[in-house]
């Protein structure tokens, strides 16, 4: 629980403070100088003042000042905020979200051990369970994230870890959590869940159940489409299992980055209230034009587990998908006439984002593959910013008339 004083730092008396307020204070106990802004601490190494200190330094697990690749006193700073937010612990910054999941993953299973996870994933994150765990002796059996039955079906004594994601990238298919941490805990087994989709200002993973929560934090944290991060919200039990593997393979956030990341979070809950906004009367627009097949939007009513959303969700996000009547051609071109959503890849950031997903994928995944992920010819993934509404509107149907 946080605790903390009339002056923001910390004391024996409990308090509740509510993010806004958190993304800016929650790290208030680690300024160490008048700053308010926490300074860059950019060194690869630091100096120990004896040999007595070097040793500590060096036998410190996740030690701020003895080595970057160790940890860096920025993490700590967006570490501390990111913890309070998803309401763990603790938390490990690293290089990527791709970093943070192959990390944990790999950190928590061995030779012989089976996996559960979804048939929809982020593409890596797929490849990890479809192509690289196999070749360490790691079986992965795939289920329907929509079936809470099919994970139950695929337990085995040998089940050592579940990795769900919620919503998935890039169908917004929900996963209860609830369902499968009831499932996994009696049993030891270990729960992952990527919340990067949700963000914890819209879904907490961890208060349903859920052991570990990792993010890109490329996406909301950073907020501006400048940085690159991943995060691990967790117990201290099982950070201190994740930390050596960090250590080994390198996955590290530099010095800039974890500044950069720590100012995007101070303007999270902002951004979120906006983007939660903004997605919503989007989305609620698209399923009203005639040149639209469907919208996947969590928030919508339509959407099948919508009820489920209403559950375990605040709020639904900045991604909504759409199909385009009229098939690849047809979406190549709208996507191509948007002048005000940027075509590119990502999401999270206040400038609206676009992608035709069939084009994107076609090169790195296979038809079959397409199929399986539900990427059909004319599917959008579309990333709402903090723009104005009546602009972001005026951009689509511009572009869904040029298609007409």
């Amino acid at each position: 629980m946080k605790v903390a004083d009339s002056a923001g730092l910390p004391s024996n008396e409990p308090f509740n403070w509510h993010d806004e307020t958190t993304v800016l204070h929650g790290d208030a106990a680690l300024n160490a100088d008048a700053s308010v802004v926490p300074p860059i601490h950019y060194s690869a190494t630091y100096r120990a003042r004896s040999a007595a200190e070097f040793a500590d330094m060096a036998n410190t697990p996740r030690h701020p000042g003895f080595y970057n690749r160790y940890g860096n006193p920025v993490h700590k700073h967006v570490e501390a905020i990111l913890a309070e937010l998803e309401q763990t612990e603790t938390a490990l910054l690293m290089g990527s979200g791709m970093g943070a999941i192959s990390t944990t993953i790999l950190s928590l299973v061995e030779r012989g051990d089976h996996v559960i996870a979804q048939q929809r994933h982020y593409m890596s994150t797929s490849k990890l369970f479809e192509e690289v765990l196999p070749r360490f002796g790691v079986t992965c059996t795939l289920v329907d994230q929509t079936d809470n039955e099919a994970f139950a079906a695929a337990i085995r004594s040998e089940t050592r870890l579940i990795m769900v994601e919620t919503p998935v990238n890039p169908t917004l298919s929900l996963t209860d959590l609830k369902a499968v941490a009831d499932l996994a805990r009696p049993r030891g087994i270990i729960t992952v869940a990527d919340n990067t989709f949700a963000s914890p200002l819209n879904q907490r993973p961890h208060e349903l159940g859920i052991d570990i929560v990792v993010h890109s934090a490329t996406k909301y944290f950073g907020g501006h489409h400048d940085l690159m991060a991943g995060a691990v919200c967790c117990s201290q039990a099982l950070a201190e299992r994740i930390w050596p593997m960090h250590v080994t393979l390198g996955s590290v956030l530099s010095p800039m980055d974890a500044w950069l990341l720590l100012r995007g979070l101070r303007t999270l809950p902002l951004r979120m209230e906006r983007i939660n906004a903004n997605a919503q009367a989007v989305a609620e627009w698209l399923e009203t034009q005639p040149a639209i097949d469907r919208v996947f939007y969590p928030g919508l009513p339509s959407h099948s587990q919508h009820n489920l959303a209403r559950r375990q969700m605040k709020g639904y996000g900045a991604v909504i998908a759409f199909s385009i009547k009229g098939g690849f051609e047809a979406t190549s071109q709208f996507v191509s006439s948007l002048k005000l959503a940027t075509h590119a890849v990502s999401l999270g950031g206040v400038e609206t984002l676009i992608v035709h997903t069939a084009a994107m994928w076609a090169g790195t995944m296979t038809e079959a593959q397409m199929q399986s992920a539900g990427i059909e010819p004319n599917f959008v993934r579309m990333s709402v910013g903090v723009e104005h509404i009546d602009d972001l509107k005026a951009d689509l149907a511009t572009a869904l008339a040029a298609i007409a």
